[in-house]
């Protein structure tokens, strides 16, 4: 019978595995810290720290328990989602330490997906807690590990460098992370990279001094410690010297964040300009939100589009566009900067979303911070170059939100008189109908600076022509679109005639045709009488207007609309009769208050409905959901089924035919194994025959025994064997497997299937030796 302190003595941690947890501690911390630049505040420490505590608590106590491997693994998950909520998800914890379900959610999104949403953030991360549960869950894998192979496995094995080195695996991980998770100015690399590398080098070098007896002699242990510090102090030096040769500029560093595409494509949405005519005609009188703290002249942004096709104007795709509007990222409470603008007033304003549903946030100048709640942070994508912000899931009623903002200083044109215009690479535009850029050429006449050539164009457009919505109360039709016709139609009739839509696309493609970098806005321009208070967004109100950047500027609003709405009747072109050829004409010109007569369809239908590809978004969550637990089930059974058959094949078509009969018998053992069966160690195989024989009914147990005889006689007769005695050895060991697989009680024929001998077999060597070192110990 074990005593209380034999079992004590098994339990018990040595001062040497102690050590061992705690080098393996600092290491982890050095690299956790590492991720400082990627984190807004001080939470992600106290994530890494909790989760290293926690799995070397774990380990410490399923040591102590003496506890197998699917009791620790349980344990741990169990600790995990206990203390995760106390230190990775205290947002959402009930009383801020104890778990609650959107704590426990978070703990688990975070493990599975915040990997790849760290990887498209716009660093520092201040998201929800979901984020932050990453480095929770690195360092809680990290030290369960390295804690239970430094207390459990490395204690019984013979101490040795490259056993030792096994265990730096796990902080080394978390190093690497750290460097690849961070941004272009890494945290104190060189300090944290020479500090890595010296204390793993000492502690694997005194280790393996305490294993060969070094401590006891005082003048070896003076040279130990002289060696030890000539080692640190050359690292030191070294490496100091190295990173200050080797490091790449932070603009040439490679971060991992930078080659990862946002998770989200502009190109599946659509633009927001092809529905202007919507809002002018069919919500001109929708109340679509409610703005507090808008200043007079102060716009609301919607959209910034700079891509042209000849059909609309657009955002760009994410592999057209990294620069301009086709880069969306995943962001954080606090926006990133725009990498081009010259401050004015800051800009607080809330937002009352009322019959409003699209997925294009409506905002006011560029963003520096925006609240839309927790619920709705990890699905806001935001693109610092044009302003623009997404929501993936959509804005709807009673949706309410807030913004600070950044306002673009516009300067007079004096101080833009010799101010170039800005080297910026735009997403291109085509199809520019030629008339437009005859037009332009003739429009800015002798200007020559920029600022005058665009001001001269629209000043033109803005005196010379006349608005039109189309609707009825306008005295003369104006037809939607903004394609290339429609474009040309603006400038080829007796009157320049349409309204936002036309003249601010046709003024960007003039601009862009003198290779202007110019970009359309679409917005709404309410009427604020008092500055500060609220006021309520129409369709009516919604505009669209110009950007064109200048160098060190800016981007610079033109507003080339005209006012007058007072067109001249007698000099509206009548329509003729003429002989139309036999090909189908496009429709003509109709003054029809409900007919928007636009090249650019208008989607009025409910299309949020969740489906992909026809198919019901319930679909894919239960599909989700049903595939999760079969991967766990088969996954593995598909690999083991794998290392089976590559076991069995081996041995089947080994080069000897007196190889090919003892992989035979090999095959069967290690399959009766798997079901279950005793086989007896260290034995003869008629011994072993005869012991699995008496686990088995009598006509199973009789083949085993002359299995056995046969692979004896091929392997000691020293005569040559032939392929046709092989496969007949084979076939009757086969046999012998499908009697006893026929024999065993279902479950263990169902285990079996998760078995390999060869694990089996080095597990238990694993606790032989363990039980043989406590032995050693006791006496």
């Amino acid at each position: 019978m074990t005593t209380p302190a034999a079992i004590d003595s098994t339990r018990h941690v040595s001062g040497r595995a102690w050590m061992d947890v705690a080098v393996l501690t600092v290491l982890s911390m050095i690299g956790i810290v590492g991720l400082a630049t990627s984190f807004q505040d001080l939470g992600y420490l106290l994530a890494g720290v909790g989760g290293l505590v926690v799995g070397t608590g774990v380990a410490i106590l399923a040591h102590y328990l003496r506890l197998g491997p699917v009791p620790t693994v349980i344990a741990a998950v169990l600790a995990y989602f206990l203390f995760g909520s106390a230190l990775a998800a205290r947002d959402h914890a009930f009383l801020g330490v104890l778990p609650s379900l959107e704590s426990l959610s978070d703990l688990a999104i975070g493990a599975v997906f915040g990997w790849r949403d760290i990887l498209t953030l716009q660093a520092p991360v201040e998201l929800p807690d979901y984020v932050t549960a990453v480095p929770y869950v690195a360092a809680w894998v990290v030290a369960l590990v390295g804690t239970t192979l430094a207390v459990r496995w490395l204690p019984t094995r013979t101490r040795t460098a490259w056993r030792a080195s096994l265990l730096l695996i796990g902080p080394a991980l978390l190093y690497l992370a750290s460097i690849l998770l961070g941004t272009e100015e890494p945290y104190y690399p060189g300090v944290r990279g020479i500090a890595f590398a010296v204390l793993a080098l000492v502690w694997l070098g005194w280790r393996r001094g305490q294993r060969l007896g070094i401590t006891g002699n005082r003048a070896l242990l003076r040279r130990k410690i002289l060696g030890t510090g000539a080692i640190v102090l050359s690292a030191a030096l070294v490496g100091a010297l190295a990173g200050a040769a080797l490091a790449p500029a932070p603009s040439n560093r490679f971060v991992l964040r930078e080659q990862i595409e946002p998770p989200f494509e502009p190109l599946d949405y659509a633009s927001p300009f092809a529905g202007f005519r919507k809002y002018t005609k069919l919500e001109e009188d929708t109340k679509l939100f409610t703005v507090s703290g808008l200043q007079e002249g102060e716009l609301v942004r919607l959209a910034t589009l700079d891509t042209y096709d000849g059909v609309l104007w657009g955002v760009a795709g994410a592999e057209v566009s990294t620069g301009g509007s086709g880069s969306f990222s995943l962001v954080s409470k606090k926006m990133p900067k725009p990498p081009l603008v010259t401050p004015g007033d800051p800009s607080n304003v809330s937002f009352d979303i009322l019959d409003y549903s699209d997925v294009w946030v409506p905002s006011v100048g560029y963003p520096s911070a925006l609240s839309l709640g927790d619920a709705d942070a990890s699905n806001l994508r935001y693109n610092a170059a044009t302003g623009t912000a997404v929501l993936t899931t959509g804005l709807s009623a009673g949706k309410t939100y807030r913004v600070t903002a950044i306002t673009q200083k516009v300067p007079s044109d004096e101080e833009l008189e010799d101010v170039p215009v800005a080297s910026i690479q735009l997403p291109p535009v085509s199809n520019i109908p030629d008339v437009l850029t005859a037009r332009a050429a003739e429009l800015i006449g002798d200007a020559t600076s920029p600022i005058d050539k665009l001001r001269s164009i629209e000043t033109v457009l803005k005196t010379t022509g006349f608005l039109s919505h189309g609707t009825a109360s306008d005295s003369v039709s104006s037809r939607a679109g903004q394609g290339a016709d429609r474009m040309s139609e603006l400038f080829t009739r007796s009157q320049m005639i349409g309204d936002e839509e036309q003249y601010a696309s046709a003024f960007a493609l003039m601009a862009r045709s003198m290779n202007y970098p110019a970009r359309v806005v679409m917005g709404f321009k309410p009427v604020v009488t008092d500055g500060g208070g609220t006021v309520t967004v129409l369709g009516s109100d919604v505009t669209a207007w110009v950007e064109v950047a200048f160098e060190g500027v800016g981007w610079v609003p033109f507003f080339p609309t005209p006012d007058d709405t007072d067109i001249p009747q007698d000099q509206t072109p009548k329509p003729q009769t003429e002989p139309q050829p036999q090909v189908r004409q496009p429709p003509r010109s109709d003054p029809q208050q409900d007919d928007l007569i636009t090249a650019v369809d208008i989607d009025d239908s409910d299309s949020d409905d969740g489906s992909l590809f026809g198919i019901p978004g319930w679909v894919f969550v239960v599909g989700i959901s049903l595939a999760i637990p079969l991967a766990i089930y088969f996954v593995p059974l598909l690999v083991i089924a794998a290392m089976k058959r590559r076991r069995a094949g081996r041995r089947r078509t080994a080069d000897a035919g007196d190889s090919r009969v003892a992989g035979a018998w090999d095959e069967l053992v290690d399959q009766y194994s798997e079901l279950g069966y005793a086989v007896a160690p260290r034995t003869t195989r008629r011994g072993v025959a005869s012991g699995l024989a008496a686990q088995l009914p009598a006509e199973g147990g009789s083949a085993l025994a002359g299995i056995a005889t046969s692979t004896d006689e091929a392997v000691f007769s020293g005569r040559e064997i032939d392929a046709a005695q092989s496969e007949t050895v084979w076939t009757e060991a086969m046999a012998a497997v499908a009697i006893a697989r026929d024999a065993a009680p279902r479950f263990r024929r169902f285990m079996s299937r998760f078995r390999i001998n060869s694990a089996k077999k080095f597990t238990e060597r694993l606790i032989a030796l363990a039980a043989a070192e406590a032995e050693r110990r006791r006496k």
